[in-house]
């Protein structure tokens, strides 16, 4: 008979809430006449559809973060809900945005949700994602002083700038040739890291601790979301398609500047010859991965990840993190930075 450990019972504890918190957002997008837009958001959210379920939903990470953070920084983890359920649908709506400008087919192993519905409609039900987000975090009044709730909307208004900001370079970089390692970092800085220091942010914010603990929990929430992505960059080229539910031939075929590929292109060798030589068809794909492979990419990729995890512990110690929530902060931190998905 299995047991669940005391980190496992918290995150099991927190994760039908934030369910609960994003079913009643999203519930504002119903209607006689709009049931089908309702549709489109459950079905990319994981609720309905083909193969609907736990692996559809994704980790829901980022609102675990920020709950867990605010456990951890002595507040009550139920009172932050609504700034949960906030961030889950701001980094969907950007997926769902993402999706149609990658033009990716699928999303957590489904069909995603401009090729179910169409691009137009898609960008709608992005849209509509978008504002429930911010219609969400309000609810926080609820619970939270009216100070607390302002500052908390201008932090969550903040990372949707800055990822719109990321999402510009990171379209940009993939038509241009003089792209270095330099410019990666803001670019991912911007469009992903922001969002999960807010998390972390928000989570201090809400539990109503001091201005420096907040700060040093912003920290460690924005090392942690450079990890993320150069774990993220890592398996995009030599992850398990299965696992990811993405394919692995994306990033190379469509010119996206990730970390592996800079490596790459800066030691002037084979695959920047290659490269030069203009698009990358499907099939050179696996060949490509091992020449980045030989040339360095993937063990410096991983010497990046493993750098910025210890730069998030260390500032999550710095937090002085407490309790059951302070210890799984730190298991998630080494569990994504480890992760095959």
């Amino acid at each position: 008979m299995n047991t669940l450990t005391s980190s496992e019972e918290l995150i099991q504890s927190m994760l039908p809430a934030i369910e609960a918190e994003l079913e009643v957002a999203v519930s504002l997008a119903n209607g006689n006449i709009t049931k089908t837009l309702h549709q489109m958001l459950t079905y990319h959210l994981g609720w309905e559809g083909e193969a609907a379920g736990p692996e559809a939903r994704g980790k829901r990470i980022r609102p675990l973060l920020l709950l867990l953070t605010c456990s951890a920084a002595g507040g009550n983890w139920q009172a932050a809900l609504p700034a949960s359920a906030a961030v889950e649908l701001v980094h969907n709506f950007s997926l769902i945005h993402d999706d149609i400008q990658d033009n990716s087919p699928l999303r957590r192993g489904r069909t995603t949700l401009w090729k179910h519905w169409g691009i137009a409609q898609a960008i709608n039900a992005g849209d509509a994602m978008f504002t429930l987000a911010h219609l969400a975090l309000l609810r926080l009044n609820e619970h939270s002083p009216a100070d607390i709730v302002i500052k908390a909307a201008r932090t969550l208004q903040q990372a949707c700038l800055n990822l719109t900001r990321g999402q510009y370079l990171d379209l940009d970089y993939e038509t241009r040739n003089d792209i270095t390692i330099d410019d990666y970092w803001p670019m991912v800085e911007a469009k992903t890291a922001s969002l999960i220091a807010t998390c972390t942010e928000l989570g201090a914010l809400i539990s109503v601790t001091d201005e420096e603990r907040c700060s040093e929990f912003r920290r460690f929430g924005l090392s942690l979301g450079l990890a993320f992505q150069v774990q993220d960059d890592l398996l995009g080229i030599w992850g398990d398609g299965i696992l990811t539910g993405k394919s692995t031939e994306s990033d190379l075929t469509s010119g996206k500047k990730s970390l592996p590929i800079l490596f790459g292109l800066s030691q002037n060798g084979s695959f920047y010859n290659r490269w030069m030589q203009g698009s990358i068809k499907a099939e050179e794909v696996p060949e490509l991965a091992k020449l980045l492979d030989s040339e360095g990419a993937r063990s410096f990729t991983q010497g990046q990840a493993n750098r910025l995890t210890k730069e998030a512990l260390q500032a999550l110690e710095n937090s002085k993190p407490e309790g059951l929530a302070g210890q799984v902060l730190k298991e998630i931190t080494l569990k994504l930075v480890q992760r095959e998905s």
